[in-house]
């Protein structure tokens, strides 16, 4: 293994976050190529119980996805997403940019600004590019922390219809008269009139 591989390993190794080529770059000798060094380090890690994994534009050292069921219990357990949040999470992950107009379309209710903010504040949601439309209005993306807690490189990884309803989390049929997102909110237990931050976490 090269010098530089073992820094920018080394790098990886330390940092809970992941980190850029461009940050590794900043932390190296001068003449460094990090970018040439992941290359290689991805390639000697292939196969192992970690791997070195792209989060979006960044690096980070992960355990190998197929063994993720043994750190389970080490997870600990927090409080579950509300329906509310995940549609909303869902939505912007797959329509992003998305404004607060677009997601309550899709989901057909109104969505409080408790589950945006608290969205907002997991940080796995931020503002993007506001819309070239009357009003400019905000849109929202998905962020490299969203991508990194599902083991996700970019956006464009996220699971297709077949694989959703093959994991059992979709309907092999959708609902007759439309979308399975706008049918779910529609339920009655689904009220979003008051924006406090209750909605986002079921007890």
């Amino acid at each position: 293994m090269g010098e530089q591989e073992r820094m920018v390993e080394a790098i990886l190794f330390a940092t809970t976050e992941p980190i850029t080529v461009r940050d590794l770059e900043a932390r190296l000798p001068h003449g460094c190529d990090p970018a040439e060094a992941l290359v290689h380090l991805r390639k000697r890690y292939e196969g192992r119980g970690v791997a070195v994994t792209r989060v979006g534009d960044a690096w980070a050292i992960r355990t190998a996805s197929d063994l993720g069921f043994l750190m389970q219990k080490e997870t600990v357990e927090t409080r579950k997403l509300s329906r509310a949040a995940i549609e909303t999470l869902a939505i912007i992950a797959y329509h992003q940019p998305v404004t607060r107009a677009e997601i309550e379309e899709i989901r057909g209710v109104s969505v409080s600004r408790g589950t945006v903010d608290q969205l907002l504040e997991l940080e796995w949601v931020r503002f993007g590019r506001r819309k070239m439309t009357p009003g400019r209005p905000v849109t929202f993306v998905v962020t490299q922390d969203f991508l990194d807690h599902f083991g996700l490189e970019s956006a464009r990884d996220l699971p297709g219809l077949k694989e959703l309803r093959a994991a059992g989390l979709l309907e092999n049929r959708p609902p007759p008269g439309g979308d399975m997102l706008r049918d779910a909110g529609n339920e009655a237990d689904e009220d979003e009139s008051a924006e406090g931050q209750s909605e986002l976490f079921e007890d």
